[in-house]
């Protein structure tokens, strides 16, 4: 049987920094679990995707700082398509999709060259 009960929190908190022209110049992050209070780690870029539970639809924030690197966005993406496809095999135990999905993953990363091509 499956219990409900709240065993334990976390709060995450984002800092985001913006430009004049509302561009971000940093983001950091925390866990309230992770961190100790008042620690924030930096990084470059951000994808957060909720699931709305009443609209049944999903809100998505995605930032990154001017100082990320197309080279640093291409290892981005790539690695966010190659954990979604490894997220949704666990999530539906769909094989068979969750393979194509790390195929266009690997396909990205090769076009990317983020992944070396295989001969």
């Amino acid at each position: 049987m499956e219990s409900n009960e709240i065993a334990k929190t976390s709060d995450i908190t984002i800092r985001v920094s913006l430009d004049k022209e509302r561009v971000p110049v940093s983001i950091a992050w925390a866990a309230s679990d992770m961190h100790p209070e008042g620690q924030l780690d930096e990084c470059k870029a951000m994808v957060i995707a909720l699931f709305d539970k009443a609209h049944r639809d999903t809100l998505r924030i995605d930032l990154w700082t001017k100082e990320m690197q197309v080279q640093e966005m291409d290892r981005f993406v790539y690695q966010i398509l190659s954990s979604l496809s490894q997220s949704y095999l666990r999530a539906t135990h769909n094989k068979e999709l969750a393979e194509e999905m790390a195929k266009f993953a690997h396909y990205f990363g090769e076009k990317t060259e983020v992944v070396p091509k295989e001969s």
